[in-house]
């Protein structure tokens, strides 16, 4: 165990190290050639900032890990016992991160249409569930057990494709995206470390190193000396099928057995319960008022806490934390009460939370339209 924290502790620090280094490189080479994120009505940000921070995930994870993987081989020291399975659901889980990255730094580039990269998509998550990364088992919930394969391989590629797109969706304010990304990592390292899959938590890490660089460029950066970036969709599509492969492959774990006393599908999705919950209410209020469901508009989250007075910095460090409330929360009731009740749980909690920030909204906005009035 403590050799396996070693290993994830170096794979972490070589992936910092090597974002750090590419990242700066990417703001000079976006300078040089004005590759910048376009600023409209619907984006908060003001000024030049690139959107290819991205572009540095992919490389900084691969690299980190490969190196790390190499070096022990060539010691002859074993990094871990990977089956010929899981060895399969590897390869086959770096080829869909390929194709998310290669699509998502086409998009940035030069633009993608939806439909495309819808394609994309689905061919990643196909890439994941042929390879054995499907809910083949619900572990109990709503006394669901193991579900034949023709259910488990289309209902695993629409919760990637799911998923994937409710990374890329939740990236409206600074920091927000990567921070619950961050948080899911750290996560899922953990127990991947724990449950002896040392693999598979050495990607957590690796691509926690290239977050936390990202992170620093994005929150702290300031974009009038050019130090600012956004990650693109090439950092969201990329880190939300590496959420995916790590995600499934946690919740086909026998968790037990690793002492742990927790209902492996709230370990899997417990870290992305919020950008999930949130992107199912934004469709439903578009399709409720008649819009297009896959337009982009402001009433994500992060949008309606801004509408309540918060500053961006406060409402992305509040919605981190309430990430991390509700992940720490399910994981210890997880032993107590069964995966539906606990789900109908945060299900209600969700919704009374946003209807409450409704309210905090309507009152600030009565209250500014009477000032004009008062004065």
């Amino acid at each position: 165990m403590n050799f396996a924290v070693l290993q994830c502790l170096a794979v972490f620090l070589v992936s910092l190290l090597l974002a750090g280094i590419i990242i700066p490189q990417i703001l000079l080479i976006s300078f040089r050639k004005n590759l910048f994120d376009e600023v409209d009505d619907r984006k908060i940000h003001k000024g030049l900032v690139p959107r290819l921070g991205g572009i540095a995930f992919m490389p900084s994870m691969v690299f980190s890990v490969a190196c790390m993987c190499g070096v022990y081989n060539f010691c002859d020291i074993v990094v871990d016992n990977l089956s010929m399975d899981d060895a399969t659901m590897f390869c086959f889980g770096m080829c869909a991160l390929m194709i998310m990255y290669l699509v998502g730094m086409a998009d940035d580039l030069i633009g993608v249409r939806y439909s495309a990269k819808f394609i994309a998509q689905i061919i990643a998550a196909a890439f994941l569930a042929v390879s054995g990364l499907s809910i083949h088992d619900f572990h109990g919930f709503l006394g669901i057990g193991e579900v034949p394969m023709w259910i488990a391989v289309p209902f695993s590629m629409l919760v990637v494709v799911f998923i994937t797109n409710a990374i890329n969706l939740i990236d409206g304010i600074d920091g927000l995206a990567s921070g619950l990304s961050s948080i899911s990592m750290l996560f899922y390292g953990w127990v991947l470390m724990c449950c002896e899959q040392t693999t598979f938590a050495l990607v957590a890490f690796g691509t926690l190193g290239a977050l936390i660089q990202f992170y620093y460029y994005n929150v702290f950066g300031n974009a009038k000396v050019g130090k600012k970036i956004f990650m693109g969709d090439t950092g969201a599509l990329t880190t939300g099928i590496v959420l995916c492969f790590l995600s499934m492959h946690i919740c086909n774990l026998d968790v037990a057995a690793h002492g742990f006393n927790c209902n492996p599908l709230v370990m899997a999705f417990a870290p992305l319960l919020v950008p999930c919950f949130d992107v199912v209410r934004v469709y439903f209020r578009r399709i409720r008022h008649h819009h297009n469901p896959f337009l982009p508009d402001k009433t994500h989250i992060h949008h309606k806490l801004l509408a309540a007075g918060l500053h961006q910095r406060v409402a992305m460090v509040s919605i981190l934390l309430v990430s991390v409330a509700i992940t720490a929360a399910n994981y210890m009731l997880s032993a107590l009460i069964n995966s539906a009740t606990l789900l109908a749980l945060d299900v209600v909690a969700f919704i009374v939370g946003n209807i409450l920030l409704s309210r905090i909204i309507d009152k600030r906005q009565k209250r500014l339209e009477q000032q004009p009035a008062a004065n």
